[in-house]
């Protein structure tokens, strides 16, 4: 992903968008690409857009063949909208976040098995879902589940946003007029050159 984003230039535009408080979710490959840090990357490094104040491990879980399933508690952002109090999550050499900063809120945690656990230095879980301002992440794929309460909680932070900026123009316009308003009208200011020339 990160690779055609450089080939084809798009990096400055995609980091515009999101450091222009434009809502982006990013799943599995988009959580790394929206990490400002990263750790266990391909020789050579990745670009990265960044915006999300973490740091994940790139195929914490393994490889391809590691990839499995998992049901995790739903946090109170998803039960909102109904449903289980868990969610079907699909992990497909998924990333994982083994860092994250005070304005991060964690919306989903995976428990560690024991043996995974022993391999991390004695964590017991990590966050596989996040969100930040208008930046969501996701370790695991909701798009290949029927439940879209993942969906409906972007669509919501879309419609969030959308009437945050509008509700800003509004008062950003209001603010104008009432300034134009209370302002006298321009007069001409003519100096005796201007007068005398006819």
């Amino acid at each position: 992903m990160a690779l055609v984003a450089e080939k084809w230039g798009l990096i400055p535009e995609l980091q515009g968008f999101a450091n222009a408080g434009k809502p982006v979710w990013g799943t599995c490959a988009g959580m790394i690409f929206l990490a400002e840090r990263a750790e266990g990357m391909k020789k050579g490094g990745q670009a990265l857009l960044g915006g999300l104040d973490i740091c994940v491990s790139r195929n914490f879980f393994g490889a391809q063949s590691n990839s499995f399933e998992a049901p995790l508690p739903a946090h109170q952002a998803l039960t909102q909208y109904g449903g289980d109090d868990s969610f079907r999550a699909v992990f497909i050499r998924a990333p994982a976040v083994v860092d994250a900063g005070p304005q991060v809120e964690v919306l989903a945690e995976y428990q560690l098995r024991p043996e995974e656990a022993a391999s991390q230095n004695g964590r017991s879980s990590v966050a596989v879902a996040v969100r930040q301002g208008p930046l969501l992440a996701t370790a695991f794929h909701p798009e290949l589940t029927k439940d879209l309460r993942w969906h409906q909680l972007f669509v919501d932070m879309v419609r969030q946003n959308k009437q945050d900026a509008d509700q800003a123009a509004a008062a950003a316009a209001l603010q104008q007029q009432q300034v134009r308003g209370t302002r006298p009208a321009d007069l001409p200011v003519y100096g005796q050159e201007f007068l005398s020339r006819q």
